[in-house]
């Protein structure tokens, strides 16, 4: 790979260097691409079916029943026995890996519920006979987008307000900082659990109660950096020349603020799933029935006879938290002049 900023070839050799953080990153790519894809793999309707020569697309659209023979108007159920007899008879059915969405209900269990794995729920099901891995598959992909818009909200304000405190100080910069000392001792959980009891939970009430208290992490480290460089030479050039402010905060300052800072980004994204984990554990998190690894997790501690949905839940968020510290480590080290100034190109 190459780049035409010898830096920046320099730093991506420093990243590759890292082996353990150059792999996590692939593999946390290939399982983020593959759970975006969630609905192609984990999925109670089938991909494609054909019947009468006519060929269908239940994932994308929904049919009715009559359009295969059956009798009702409303939605297949392509579960159903009969309906299934019904499409084979003059189509057939193209399923998914995994016959199971995340809120489809196995009614056809030999066992009570919690089920452990079988050949039909390659994991077990969960204390509602919902499959396991259907769950965690939804799950990921609703934690690590939380996470990325999270990270990326707060790292956009953060950057932001330390930008503005840095550049000017004085007066800006005290009540600045005595601000985000008052608001940061403000006792997060109790304020969302506080607010959740006015307002019902979902992904964006959650994305922004959490922006509310998570922009803090960055505005230290860039406040330090633009009060580091606002007296510079190139700083006070770039006044004498008449350029406006945000032109020089913008292009002449921020670059070297972005460095440390884009450092703890991975570290960022990393503690909002933690977040958002530890709030659906606890029941104030997504909706009921949502796929959560954190509601999985607090079904393992109440169900300790199904020691499947607890060992589940646990090494899926371990080996997402795991990936991201790893590709965290490299990029630290990419940004690391210490280490890049070494790296050959």
């Amino acid at each position: 790979m190459a780049f035409s900023n010898p830096v920046f070839e320099r730093q991506w050799q420093t990243f590759k260097a890292n082996r353990r953080g150059y792999w996590s990153l692939w593999i946390f790519a290939a399982v983020f691409v593959i759970c975006m894809a969630a609905e192609l793999i984990a999925n109670d309707k089938p991909l494609v079916v054909s019947y009468q020569g006519e060929l269908y697309a239940p994932v994308f659209k929904a049919y009715p029943e009559t359009t295969f023979g059956g009798m009702f108007e409303t939605e297949t159920n392509y579960r159903d026995p009969f309906v299934r007899e019904l499409i084979e008879e003059e189509g057939w059915m193209v399923w998914p890996l995994i016959r199971f969405s995340y809120a489809t209900i196995n009614y056809d269990l030999d066992v009570p519920s919690p089920a452990p794995p079988s050949g039909e729920n390659w994991l077990g099901t969960d204390d509602q006979g919902r499959d396991v891995l259907a769950r965690i598959i939804y799950g990921f992909r609703i934690s690590v987008l939380f996470g990325l818009m999270l990270a990326f909200a707060s790292s956009i304000i953060g950057i932001g307000v330390g930008a503005v405190q840095g550049y000017y100080g004085g007066w800006t910069d005290l009540a600045g900082q005595r601000f985000i000392e008052i608001w940061s001792s403000m006792p997060t959980l109790y304020l969302i659990i506080i607010i959740s009891s006015f307002v019902a939970p979902n992904f964006w009430w959650l994305l922004l109660i959490m922006l509310l208290f998570s922009w803090m992490a960055l505005v230290d480290l860039v406040r330090a950096e633009f009060l580091r460089c606002r007296n510079m030479d190139y700083v006070r050039a770039a006044k004498a020349l008449g350029i406006s402010t945000p032109v020089i905060m913008a292009r002449h300052m921020l670059p070297n603020a972005m460095v440390a800072t884009l450092t703890f980004v991975p570290f960022i994204l990393n503690g909002a799933i933690i977040t958002l984990t530890t709030l659906d554990f606890i029941g104030f998190g997504l909706p009921p029935g949502s796929p959560s690894l954190g509601e999985l997790l607090g079904q393992g501690k109440a169900n300790l006879h199904a020691p499947w949905l607890g060992i589940s839940a646990f090494v899926s968020l371990a080996f997402l938290l795991t990936l991201l510290i790893f590709i965290g480590e490299a990029v630290r080290d990419a940004f690391d002049p210490k280490k890049y100034l070494g790296a050959t190109s």
